[in-house]
């Protein structure tokens, strides 16, 4: 076991101030359900931890009609069950309850979850432990090793958005369902408070994989800002996995829509399971407006979304099968519609 220094700050402020004193490698935590993982396997390896579960009036869930607010530190569980979430949100509901078991939603934060990092095998088999030797080069872990998802085992990875550094999927349900809300992040650090679009939070790997959010460093993740739409009721999250109990995505798709009648006038998708981001469909956004929803155009819209998509030896399965999840999802969030 590595050593590091340990602190619980009573207050947000406190916290960030506590995290700029340790300097590089400081680490917040809160549910732990992640960190505490990669630590074991020896990929993370945090010489602070700043413990922010203390923290009072930071575990909040609120609406004032026009926008609903988590604090960072609500709990999974209470999230997804939460009576407004439930009726105007569905898709934020139904991402949680996917994402991961009852345990971990009890002790899951709805900021840290959207700091989870990628579940790529080659991330987590490799960092040079006793335990695991030191198997397999990854640039995300190791920027400059390489990457030995391109050309090895790919079925899990990504066919949008991966560079010649890196195919990881970013691994997130909360995330997707978030982005096709057009929420947002509040985040304070030593320079004061921002907001974030959520899609903003994450970056492509481009050639810098390991750089993963624009946080800056020492930045804290305050609360989480969805803005109330009446898509926001006729929305679904459809996952598919390879096993019904918890697992992650193959295919995932967040949809909210607006409908008159049989037209769609306001479509927001978003993809997961298939893309090193939260991934936003805009094409199948924009081929939907105006449109009857049917069979044909909801697989039509499944297709556009995937129209930039490229695949590698094993994984090409997930175009088709992200486009149906799309069509799928659709098709409930249609039925909600006229329901």
């Amino acid at each position: 076991m590595r050593p590091f220094s340990y602190a619980r700050p009573e207050s947000a402020v406190a916290a960030v101030q506590a995290f700029t004193a340790a300097g590089a490698g400081a680490r917040y935590i809160a549910g732990g359900t992640s960190l505490y993982d990669l630590m074991k396997l020896d990929i993370e390896k945090p010489q602070h931890l700043i413990d922010v579960t203390t923290i009072r009036g930071l575990d909040g869930i609120e609406t004032d009609g026009e926008r609903l607010r988590f604090e960072a530190l609500a709990p999974m569980s209470a999230v997804a069950t939460d009576k407004v979430v439930l009726r105007d949100y569905p898709v934020l509901a139904e991402a949680l309850w996917k994402a991961a078991s009852q345990q971990l939603r009890n002790m899951a934060t709805v900021g840290g979850n959207l700091l989870q990092r990628t579940r790529c095998l080659y991330f987590r088999n490799g960092a040079g432990g006793t335990s695991v030797g030191n198997t397999y080069p990854c640039n995300k872990r190791e920027p400059g090793s390489g990457c030995a998802a391109i050309g090895g085992l790919d079925r899990g990875q990504a066919v949008l958005g991966q560079s010649s550094s890196c195919t990881a999927v970013s691994p997130g349900d909360w995330p997707v369902a978030l982005v096709a809300l057009d929420a947002y992040v509040e985040v304070l650090g030593a320079s004061g408070s921002r907001a974030i679009p959520i899609a903003e939070l994450y970056r492509l790997p481009g050639s810098t994989p390991s750089l993963e959010f624009t946080l800056q460093p020492g930045e804290m993740i305050t609360a989480i800002v969805v803005p109330k739409t009446r898509a926001g009721r006729h929305s679904t999250y459809h996952k598919i996995r390879d096993r019904e109990s918890y697992a992650f995505a193959l295919a995932s798709a967040a949809v909210a829509l607006d409908m008159d009648g049989d037209i769609v006038t306001r479509a927001r998708i978003a993809l997961g399971g298939v893309a090193t981001k939260p991934w936003r469909a805009t094409a199948a956004e924009a081929l939907l407006a105006g449109k009857p929803l049917t069979p044909s155009t909801a697989l039509a819209a499944g297709r556009a979304a995937f129209a930039d998509a490229k695949a590698g030896q094993h994984n090409g399965f997930k175009i088709e099968l992200g486009a149906r999840t799309v069509a799928d999802a659709l098709t409930i969030a249609a039925a909600r519609n006229r329901s």
